[in-house]
């Protein structure tokens, strides 16, 4: 079994999505971790590190994987590591990685950069829901998972800030819900909400017409007039917006596993521990200044557009009349 660290920079990068010193940094925080696994000790945890990164940088059958000469193992050692291994990113890496509250300085600048795009103030984070492909689940909760296009999902949300980088992500929720109601119920929402009731207005959240208006979350304008001020400011949210849309096409661009076209062949809750191991080291590569991939022209439009039509929040709605009087 070769070391998978003899490899240069560069096809480390190729192979596992990551260079050499992100590797040794998932090394030395999982290492101890994998110590205490059951599973074969006879692996190497770095082996088992670049086993699971091969797989989720490929989305290939696993046979392919265990096959591949830098790893060398069996199909079934690879799916026992690949499951220890989202298991330990979900404990020990994810919760370092992906955080939602930003500091006040990354707030200033995550104002800063929105603002200079859209000419819209008091942005920090935009949203996105994005469907991830699975195979059909157990029978009696298949119908959930099954999307408005026809095919077995989890609706996975994901916001982030202006570099990119995933704050929050949520994938524990079955393709058949909408936006709207994963983001009613998570903990993101809870958390703007709660700063926003302590007087810190100018916080918000972009969000596409799926999403409700209310206080800290900024939607378009329904039904806008062709070149109304109100179609104006949808223009310009748009482009803002568009940060999130570029964040997910990297992400499932990087790790290929994500791609309709691969499907992840596992129980809902094993692929959502996959979907936020992704995220994860999605957010380690923009930490080690790693290129973006090319935007894979594979990429599933995702299930047809979903309008929110429940009750627009009344001081939002005044706050965002101001935004657009005001471009």
């Amino acid at each position: 079994m070769a070391n998978p660290l003899s490899l240069s920079n560069e096809q480390c990068i190729k192979l596992f999505r990551l260079n050499k010193s992100a590797i040794l940094y998932l090394l030395d925080v999982t290492k101890d971790e994998f110590k205490k696994s059951s599973i074969n000790t006879a692996v190497t945890p770095i082996v088992k590190i670049c086993a699971s990164l091969r797989f989720l940088a490929t989305g290939s059958y696993q046979l392919s994987v265990g096959n591949d000469m830098v790893i060398g193992l069996s199909q079934p050692m690879v799916s026992k590591v690949l499951t220890e291994f989202v298991t330990i990113m979900e404990s020990k890496i994810c919760p370092i990685w992906i955080r939602s509250k930003m500091t006040q300085a990354e707030k200033r600048d995550a104002r800063r950069a929105f603002y200079e795009k859209s000419g819209i103030p008091s942005v920090i984070q935009a949203i996105d829901g994005t469907h991830i492909k699975i195979i059909a689940p157990a029978p009696n909760i298949r119908h959930l998972y099954c999307n408005r296009k026809g095919w077995f999902s989890l609706n996975t949300l994901i916001a982030c800030d202006h570099e990119w980088v995933i704050r929050f992500i949520d994938a524990r929720y079955p393709g058949s819900n909408h936006d709207s109601f994963i983001w009613s119920v998570s903990d993101m929402r809870q958390s703007f909400i709660n700063v926003y009731e302590r007087g810190e207005r100018n916080s918000f959240v972009l969000g596409d017409a799926g999403f409700p208006l209310e206080p800290c979350l900024l939607v378009p304008y329904r039904n806008a007039d062709a070149g109304s001020r109100e179609a104006v400011f949808n223009h310009k949210h748009s482009q803002a917006r568009s940060v999130v849309e570029r964040t997910i096409g990297i992400l499932k661009s990087r790790f290929r596993c994500l791609l309709g076209a691969r499907q992840l062949h596992y129980s809902p809750s094993k692929a959502s521990s996959i979907v936020n191991a992704c995220a994860a080291l999605h957010n380690i590569c923009r930490g080690y200044n790693m290129p973006d991939p090319e935007i894979d022209a594979a990429i599933d439009s995702d299930v047809a557009a979903y309008t929110y039509d429940g009750p627009d929040e009344a001081s939002t709605v005044t706050i965002r009349d101001h935004m657009r009087d005001c471009l």
